[in-house]
């Protein structure tokens, strides 16, 4: 893949953090996500974070699955470590990479297709199992590569682009999250970067698995069969000499409300989507009346968002097995291998 290189060129006085770095620094390749999409708002949102955290960014690894929001650690943190996997097995690879070296700050960014259908099984044990991480699904209710079918947190009842009603119940991942024992559970908006950023930097900085769902409008599925301004009948009345996309430039959609407060969002195919941010006195730190509070809220067609849950004496992957406090990839053979001896030994003990 081909990527467009960014200018050199910047204002020599462009605010720097601690660390001595610009926003910039931060930066990875120009976008190929079409124009208007949340999800470009969730990496500025991320980059933003790591840039006031004052974190360098060689001590971050993304990882990430298949799918237009696995694309997105291209372009953010071009000088962290970094790993694309298969489709939905982004969880387990982080685990295996996180248990081989514990002082990485481990970054897992998905979709609702790669998380909520394929990857389903591993989202769950990956946040039962408490992995140090911070998990975050890009959702937009559709397979954005794949021409925009429904995908599994797509809601009952909502209409695609040709009008066709979705008829099965949506997998709600902030509900499963807390079902599953993350102790760190949060959905935000992609234009609410207000929001956001203090959500991923306070993921950043937990022990433990923090899950964080964002909704991410998709923007690119309105060209509706019959259209003759539509891409398909473009190409098939077009003798072309070769095949291309084009994706016409939309606004992003953002939204600044107060705490307790519902906001009608409309989106660009002019559906409307209503969000509910938490209130001051909200009580994060008990899983049970937060399960209700999303339930309650989601009949009233309503979409929290928000640090839904957070516990904050949470143990991790590491402290649960009670690895060393060495990082895997820095013991040498004598210590990964201490001899037959000492394995028949482990082998005794568990008879």
């Amino acid at each position: 893949m081909t990527h467009i290189a960014k200018p050199r060129f910047r204002h020599p006085k462009l605010p720097v953090n601690a660390l001595g770095f610009t926003r910039r620094d931060y930066e990875g390749a120009v976008s190929t996500l079409c124009a208007g999409c949340g999800h470009d708002s969730i990496s500025g949102a991320i980059i933003q974070a790591c840039f006031e955290l004052d974190l360098p960014p060689h001590r971050l690894a993304k990882l990430s699955g298949i799918g237009c929001s696995s694309k997105t650690p291209t372009y953010f943190l071009g000088n962290s470590h970094g790993f694309n996997s298969v489709h939905g097995r982004m969880p387990s690879v982080l685990t295996g990479a996180n248990l081989a070296n514990r002082d990485l700050v481990y970054l897992g960014v998905s979709g609702d297709g790669d998380s909520a259908s394929i990857g389903l099984g591993q989202f769950a044990h990956c946040l039962r199992r408490g992995v140090d991480m911070v998990y975050i699904v890009e959702n937009n209710g559709v397979y954005g590569l794949t021409k925009g079918q429904f995908s599994a947190t797509a809601d009952q009842g909502a209409k695609d682009r040709r009008g066709g009603a979705n008829p099965d119940a949506a997998v709600d991942l902030p509900s499963l999250a807390l079902l599953m024992g993350a102790t760190f559970v949060a959905r935000s908006f992609s234009g609410d970067k207000a929001q956001l950023v203090p959500l991923i930097k306070a993921a950043m900085r937990h022990r433990g698995a923090a899950f964080i769902d964002c909704i991410s409008p998709c923007v690119a599925f309105n060209n509706h069969a019959g259209s003759t301004k539509s891409f398909d009948f473009v190409r098939e009345h077009n003798e072309a000499v070769n095949f291309l996309d084009v994706f016409t430039g939309r606004d992003e959609i953002t939204a600044d409300y107060e705490e307790g407060t519902v906001q009608e969002i409309v989106q660009h195919d002019g559906s409307v989507l209503r969000l509910k941010k938490l209130g001051a006195d909200y009580d994060a730190t008990d899983p049970v009346a937060a399960l209700a509070y999303l339930q309650s809220h989601q009949t009233a067609g309503e979409v929290v968002t928000g640090l839904i849950h957070v516990k904050a004496a949470a143990e991790d992957l590491h402290a649960r097995m009670e690895t060393v406090e060495a990082p895997l990839s820095s013991l040498d053979e004598a210590e990964l291998c201490p001899g037959a001896d000492a394995l028949a030994a482990i082998n005794a003990a568990l008879r």
